[in-house]
């Protein structure tokens, strides 16, 4: 099991990536959803998928830091809330237009860019993307399609490069 743990650690750091943004943050996020892991590994059912059960706890503790860090927000009023990534400057060729996309992902909701991440980089079934979510298949399906319309928006929105 502690094999197959560590096999998905690369892919594991991937979604940690999308979700905190940060690589020192999502090192953090891999660090202590494997620590959680191997405390509770007499919870994992064999024969599901590890994969699945890692996210979930990656995901859940994500979320849990993200709530203990609005409270801090809340008590240090001086605190003033940023947006998840700065505007990027003039596009020119290939790099621009990735981060073009990069920008428009960031722009998505957090639970419209997770299961985008889930399931068309992490390459999870939506079936497995549900489990780590908590949702049904077709709430994760409506994400998924939801998250690429409103990059296809973002990226069709005046964007630079448009018109003929």
């Amino acid at each position: 099991m502690r094999g197959e743990m560590l096999a998905l650690l690369p892919q594991l750091r991937g979604f940690a990536r999308f979700l905190t943004g940060q690589a020192a943050a999502a090192d953090d996020l891999v660090q202590e959803t494997v620590l959680r892991a191997l405390d509770a590994i007499g919870q994992f059912t064999p024969g599901t998928s590890m994969k699945a059960w890692l996210y979930t706890i990656a995901r859940n503790l994500f979320y849990e830091q993200a709530r203990h860090r609005r409270r801090e927000r809340d008590v240090m009023s001086d605190y003033a809330l940023r947006p998840d990534r700065p505007e990027s400057g003039t596009p020119e060729g290939e790099a621009d237009a990735l981060r073009d996309l990069n920008g428009a992902i960031w722009r998505l909701s957090p639970r419209l860019r997770e299961a985008l991440v889930l399931v068309g980089v992490q390459e999870m079934t939506y079936a497995e993307a549900a489990a780590v979510c908590g949702v049904t298949v077709g709430t994760i399906k409506a994400r998924v399609s939801r998250a690429r319309a409103q990059i296809m928006e973002y990226m069709g929105d005046g964007g630079p490069g448009r018109g003929a």
